[in-house]
């Protein structure tokens, strides 16, 4: 889809005004770091950045996130006032940081090796940017700092706290960064972004008895190996390659001597796909592989899968607003199209999946660096280019602005 930016605005210095105060937020939580649902030190950190600002704030319930709500000047003077979401993420991830910067993390077992330290604060850059234009704006924007990205499901369990019902949105936007991308290139797609993320965990139970005499016992041991082989065999010949899925076991667990069966193997791994479709075949076939096998066997089975994150799917109209900002804000070549969804997964797809709307990668790979190269995220010496936080800034702008004034069209 094609969207004509009506320029009338430079959002690129918008950002970059904001940027010195970004970068000492992003460095100051960033030496915080904090996991999981519960992130009060950095919730202060980001309320503290918006006092004093136009912003209603309400809290969540069950996480420390909260949503800022901007009610424009402009807002309910029109039939066609709108609501735009912007989503920040807080949370950090549990590796010790070797980056050796001078406000690395300091608590032991924690580190911001995600970028939700940037995108936190390149949130409360923009809902500053935005409040100093607040009587321009034609509507409501709803800045959403959420924990719990990390395999926590902060999205939901903010969205089940009925926090995106106080101002409904219209759409979503958000931003991730990529050390391993250009500095300033922004890069999506349309429909899947980022997959859905399934994890299990198999028992199958036999029975122990000592190595040396395997007949006397029923070893789960190979039981489990043929199961692993078996899930391969299923996602390699039953599942269309032009709606994959990928299906990893990460843990094997058997054992503790060298001369005894074992009574149980458990195998742990995850299910990632792109459609719901795909998922649940996926899901059925771990249920039966394991249980036909295992009773083929003389053994018995449990199965236990944990649904994950959705399918992160990008609205067509929402990603090409996102590419039309992208040029104007980073120039040509500002904007570079996902040729294949990733498999990794990301949770602002709860709210893609109440609203529609997209997000986006912004390249953050330092100056004089090979981003191909590059320490990825979830790396203990992943770094970021500050300065390309004013892109981001400028993006969440552009992006609410544009909304706003236009909507979809």
């Amino acid at each position: 889809m094609t969207t004509t930016i009506d320029r009338q605005t430079d959002w690129s210095a918008i950002g970059a005004a904001e940027l010195a105060d970004v970068i000492a937020l992003r460095r100051a939580i960033h030496a915080e770091p904090e996991i999981g649902n519960h992130c009060p030190r950095t919730t202060a950190k980001l309320k503290a950045a918006l006092e004093g600002l136009p912003l209603e704030i309400h809290d969540s319930t069950s996480t420390t996130g909260f949503v800022a709500i901007l009610r424009g000047g402009q807002a309910g003077t029109g039939s066609n006032t709108r609501t735009v979401l912007l989503r920040g993420d807080m949370d950090a991830l549990p590796m010790t940081e070797e980056t050796g910067l001078d406000f690395a993390s300091t608590i032991p077992g924690a580190m911001h090796a995600c970028g939700h330290d940037a995108h936190s604060a390149m949130l409360a850059g923009a809902a500053k940017a935005l409040c100093a234009r607040k009587d321009e704006l034609a509507g409501t924007i709803v800045f959403m700092f959420q924990p719990g990205e990390e395999g926590h499901h902060g999205a939901r369990f903010m969205i089940e706290d009925g926090l995106l019902d106080i101002a409904k949105p219209d759409a979503a936007f958000a931003l991730h960064i990529s050390p391993n991308a250009p500095a300033g290139v922004f890069i999506g797609r349309e429909g899947p972004l980022l997959a859905s993320t399934d994890t299990f965990n198999v028992k199958i139970r036999g029975k122990g008895g000592h190595a040396a005499m395997p007949h006397d016992a029923i070893d789960p041991i190979p039981v489990g190996c043929e199961v692993v082989v078996a899930l391969q065999t299923f996602i390699a010949r039953r599942i269309p390659v032009s709606d994959p899925a990928v299906l990893t076991v990460t843990q094997i667990h058997a054992g503790a001597s060298y001369n005894v069966i074992p009574d149980e193997v458990e195998l742990k791994g995850t299910l990632r796909t792109l459609s719901e479709t795909t998922r649940e075949k996926g899901r059925e076939a771990i249920r039966h592989v394991v249980a036909q096998i295992a009773a083929a066997h003389g053994c018995t089975a449990q199965v236990e899968i944990k649904p994950g994150y959705p399918v992160t799917m990008c609205d067509p109209r929402a990603t090409g607003i996102m590419r039309a900002l992208a040029t104007e804000i980073s120039g040509e070549g500002g904007w570079s199209t996902m040729p294949a969804p990733m498999m990794g997964g990301e949770d602002f797809s709860y709210v893609l999946r109440e609203v529609p709307g997209a997000m986006a990668f912004i390249g953050v790979a330092s100056e004089g660096t090979d981003p191909r190269t590059n320490p990825p995220l979830h790396n203990v010496k992943m770094t970021i280019d500050e300065a390309t936080m004013a892109k981001g800034v400028a993006m969440h702008v552009a992006a609410a602005e544009h909304f706003l004034a236009n909507g979809f069209d």
